[in-house]
């Protein structure tokens, strides 16, 4: 049974703080308030037509108009990130140097699931090998129709792009996708060097020779090279792709962290370097704006802070037998669950993997 079988959204939910906590959380929110200041100031110091530039590098192509049988809103906001295998912008030296390799086609090596409202924000990784129902689709190429059938989510970008990848997950979530946004390697690894590389302490030394990551125990500040490496390696971890999606959890919110740190927000020069770097290789839908990526920052950011949940989806199985290799089964009472809470905005309940 798919979680979207599940029930629709009932009451919200939410929490107070006590008034001694006040000035201290002022405190931790001027980090957010200098960052959009000095957005400000960039804007404003450069000539006429900034506000236009930015947003004309947006790549706004995804069509999310267009779907059909789509959930119902739900409370607050639901954005999917996703981390694709895109080699677009890379030269063949670059490829060897990143390992990334030469796959055609496109698929998606990171999946997440990042809701904020009322009762705070919550990121969730989705497995790309997780066994789920990939709804029914005409080929574009042959017009043949496909009825439902299962498959790993990471399928679905493959068959039709990111308006199937979207139609898989909110038909197995229940959740509406409020705004896509997608990068691919050329500029995941940008960023990460526009920032000036991201600090990120190891427990354990870490080798893998696919992804091209070699890092010893202890603290590093990663370039975009290491930091692409450290994201994709799996094969050194305990849980495979789980602990995959949870390094990618953990360097999104140092990397949102590092970004908002003031040496970059309050530098007009450097923070122009990261906007050039990062708005012109994201993909979005054609709904998504620079205040909703604004906003999908500050979210980030607060979960860098402590001030949020982080966790994978809920698993029972992993390493199960299917027609195509090697999966991972989500928990389906606990995923409901989980997935319920995020629709109506209730705090999360689901104890795994809190950050």
């Amino acid at each position: 049974m798919d979680v979207s079988d599940s029930p629709g959204p009932g009451a919200r939910g939410g929490s107070t703080v006590p008034g001694r906590r006040r000035a201290h959380r002022s405190r931790r929110r001027r980090p957010l308030r200098r960052l959009a200041l000095a957005v400000l100031v960039l804007l404003l110091a450069v000539p006429a037509g900034a506000l236009a530039w930015a947003e004309g590098q947006l790549n706004s192509t995804v069509d999310l108009g267009t779907l059909a049988e789509r959930p119902p809103e739900g409370k607050g906001t639901t954005y999917l990130l996703v981390g694709s295998d895109s080699r677009e912008g890379l030269t063949d030296s670059e490829k060897r140097n990143l390992h990334t390799g030469s796959a055609g086609g496109g698929r998606t090596d990171s999946m997440i699931l990042l809701h904020t409202g009322a009762a705070g924000t919550t990121m969730v990784s989705l497995p790309r090998d997780s066994w789920l129902t990939i709804p029914e689709y005409t080929s574009p190429m042959t017009g043949k129709r496909h009825a439902p059938a299962k498959n790993k989510l990471n399928a679905a970008f493959s068959i039709g792009g990111p308006q199937m990848l979207v139609r898989t997950i909110e038909h197995n979530t229940g959740l509406k996708i409020d705004h896509y946004v997608e990068v691919g390697f050329a500029g995941f690894v940008n960023v990460v060097d526009a920032v000036g590389g991201v600090p990120l302490c190891l427990p354990r030394d870490l080798k893998d020779k696919k992804s091209g990551a070699d890092l010893k125990k202890g603290c590093h500040t990663l370039n975009g090279t290491a930091a692409l490496a450290f994201v994709r390696q799996r094969h050194q971890e305990a849980q495979g792709d789980l602990g995959r999606t949870q390094n990618q959890q953990k360097f999104l919110s140092a990397l949102a962290h590092r970004a908002g740190e003031a040496d970059t927000v309050l530098n007009p020069y450097a923070l122009y370097s990261v906007l050039d770097a990062g708005l012109g290789t994201l993909v979005v839908d054609q709904d998504t704006g620079l205040l909703d990526l604004a906003s999908l920052f500050k979210a980030v950011h607060g979960v860098a802070g402590g001030r949020g949940t982080r966790l994978n989806v809920p698993v029972s199985a992993v390493g199960i037998h299917t027609p195509k290799g090697s999966a991972i089964l989500w928990d389906t009472a606990r995923a409901r669950r989980l997935f319920n809470e995020l629709g109506e905005d209730r705090p999360v309940t689901e104890k795994g993997g809190r950050g």
